[in-house]
């Protein structure tokens, strides 16, 4: 029988098309868009989120990069610092030659405005002192003229940048509303001005009362010594113990509850760590208090799980033909772990190891409970060595320190803190990137 012989199916209701989908596969076609659009939506919320968290950071965050400077020109003969040297109160005597030389550049502009001491005070702080001091260092300024660029008080600051206002304000011993007149003067003038804020990079903490002369630099400093601590430690150790477990312990109970422990330790809270840590160092080994040599140690306790966990991954990611051609060709254990099972691995554990250290930057309650509060870094360590052991403080604690504090201006510090920290974790990324790149091998 021929193929133009065979009956055709007659066209009728029961009849089915190869190419027409039935009614279960259209469900299961459906079923597959709308979980494709749930990922979309869950893609797009966190993004959403992403940019909003990002976006505030930076809104709040970017003021505290600027301040608000008072430039004037002021010039100091050998016979007004005799004068002022011979005055009782000397730093005052400087002020009244600072108030002259601001009140003759405003009238040299057209601006008569009145201005005393008391206000100049409220606006730039002790000025006498600061320009005693620069005299004093730099004798041969004498007689020339001198631009000095003084930081406004942090009301003037907050005025000037929109926080404080006429209408909200109320006279008080930092800052009154007639002051605010001098202020628009100036400005006017073009002597007061915005600039970059470089002693909030370098500079360290200050007191409750001068928001505006507090800096992060030494907390960075402190978070680096610290951070050189955990590396040393939780580098070696962390991935010593992780090549025992992985490739030589037996599989017994003894290394069944070392495991066990190993992953309930990742999940304790940080402050755990904090209190064991002031317990045992500090009480007990009696090492100095808030160093970031102590710091270092509590976070290396605190990181050493989350290393031990991501380098047994990564060692046990390395396909086992890896382990079994080096043995068969008459390589020792250790010789196929050390020379073929660790350089592949060793991308991963990078990545956990910076991963884990990220994470111990970010830490604050272990350091607030070994006393690495903000206001204890009052300047630079003396050396390499001192670094380790001089009281500090770190970025974590010093922008808690900031955010707890009541002025508007240390809560503005605190948010530039929050973005330098940032970009020490984009960067810790971004070398973990670049590792992993390097180092990884293809099989």
């Amino acid at each position: 029988m021929t193929d133009a012989s065979m009956p055709t199916p007659e066209k009728g209701r029961h009849s089915v098309s190869l190419t027409a989908p039935d009614a279960r596969t259209r469900k299961r076609a459906q079923a597959e868009k709308r979980f494709q659009a749930y990922g979309i939506i869950a893609i797009a919320t966190g993004l959403f989120f992403l940019v909003v968290l990002f976006t505030s950071i930076l809104s709040e965050g970017i003021p505290a990069f600027k301040r608000t400077v008072v430039s004037v020109e002021f010039t100091l003969t050998q016979q007004d610092r005799e004068e002022a040297e011979s005055e009782l109160f000397k730093t005052k005597a400087y002020s009244n030659l600072f108030v002259t030389a601001l009140k003759t550049e405003l009238d040299e502009r057209g601006l008569n405005v009145d201005i005393n001491e008391d206000a100049i005070e409220r606006l730039l702080g002790k000025v006498g002192g600061t320009i005693r001091t620069f005299y004093s260092e730099n004798p041969d300024k004498l007689g020339q003229p001198v631009r000095f660029d003084l930081a406004a008080s942090s009301r003037v600051d907050g005025y000037y940048k929109g926080r404080v206002t006429r209408e909200a304000m109320q006279d008080s011993r930092f800052l009154q509303k007639s002051d605010l007149d001098l202020v628009d003067a100036m400005e006017k003038a073009g002597i007061i001005k915005q600039a970059f804020n470089w002693p909030f990079i370098t500079g360290a903490d200050s007191g409750v009362d001068n928001p505006g002369g507090a800096g992060i630099g030494a907390s960075v400093v402190g978070s680096f010594f610290m951070m050189l601590v955990v590396l040393a430690l939780s580098l070696p150790i962390g991935v010593a113990a992780s090549i025992y477990l992985e490739e030589f312990a037996p599989q017994n109970r003894f290394t069944d509850l070392i495991e066990v422990n190993i992953s309930n330790l990742a999940a304790v809270p940080s402050i755990v760590f904090g209190i064991l840590g002031l317990a045992v160092f500090i009480q007990f080994m009696h090492l100095p208090q808030s160093a970031p040599l102590v710091g270092g140690l509590v976070l290396t306790l605190m990181t050493l799980p989350t290393i031990i966990i991501s380098t047994r991954a990564s060692l046990k990611a390395v396909p086992p033909s890896i382990r079994d051609a080096a043995l068969g060709v008459g390589a020792s254990k250790m010789q196929a772990v050390f020379h073929h099972v660790l350089p592949l691995a060793a991308p991963g554990i990078l990545t956990g190891t910076i991963i884990g250290l990220a994470q111990a930057l970010g830490e604050t309650a272990p350091l607030l409970l070994i006393g690495m509060v903000g206001f204890v870094a009052r300047g630079y360590p003396d050396g390499f060595v001192a670094g380790f052991t001089e009281a500090n403080s770190a970025m974590p604690a010093q922008i808690y320190t900031w955010a707890s504090r009541a002025d508007v201006a240390f809560y503005e510090k605190a948010w530039g803190g929050i973005i330098i920290l940032l970009m020490f974790l984009l960067t810790m990324n971004i070398i973990a990137i670049i590792l992993r790149r390097r180092f990884e091998r293809r099989w």
